[in-house]
């Protein structure tokens, strides 16, 4: 994907009265930041391989992303995998096969990227589904790459996530409060990486 496409944070307006929200969710209010725990990997490890498993020739990849994936970071204790797809919009592909390994669909914004976000309480996931074009898989991937090789980075990003936590209130509230230290790391790793 190009670098222009990375960059470029705008994003589609929410359509008139659309909520991402499937209905009976809605954005989490725990907010609390754990430090790094090892085991967050394995069962990282075990998750993406039965989403794979269970999306055998209709993943195009399966990734652990986010907090959790990078060692010495604080997270909220919530792994987090990007799923991409060939067709975000052709659930029928794959929401059968992920509600089988006991997923439940949470958020469906097609407007975004056609991300589709699915929760699952057995390790606590958020397990995310885009689209082949869509920049966001990217970015988690160089995001979550560059902290793990940048420490100062890596603390700069810690000490943001723990004060937007410290902000209370729900999940969308606290990543607006990180966003803007996320995107100048970001914005750094993408250039970096040419």
């Amino acid at each position: 994907m190009d670098r222009d496409r990375l960059l470029d944070f705008e994003d589609a307006p929410v359509p008139s009265g659309a909520s991402p929200w499937v209905e009976g969710f809605g954005p989490g209010t725990d907010l609390t930041i754990a430090e790094h725990d090892p085991r967050w990997a394995a069962a990282a490890v075990r998750l993406c391989r039965r989403i794979g498993d269970a999306l055998a020739g209709v993943a195009v990849s399966v990734e652990h992303v986010g907090s959790t994936s990078v060692p010495g970071l604080p997270a909220k204790p919530i792994i987090d995998v990007s799923v991409v797809v060939p067709d975000a919009d052709a659930e029928s592909s794959y929401v059968p096969a992920l509600e089988g390994e006991g997923l439940v669909l949470a958020v469906r914004e097609p407007w975004w990227q056609g991300h589709r976000m699915f929760r699952h309480a057995g390790p606590r996931a958020n397990v995310h589904v885009f689209g082949p074009d869509a920049a966001e898989p990217e970015r988690m991937r160089i995001f979550r790459d560059w902290l793990r090789t940048h420490p100062d980075d890596r603390e700069r990003y810690a000490v943001a996530k723990r004060a937007a936590a410290a902000g209370g209130g729900h999940m969308l509230e606290y990543n607006a409060r990180k966003q803007q230290v996320l995107r100048e790391i970001l914005v750094r790793a993408i250039t970096q990486a040419g």
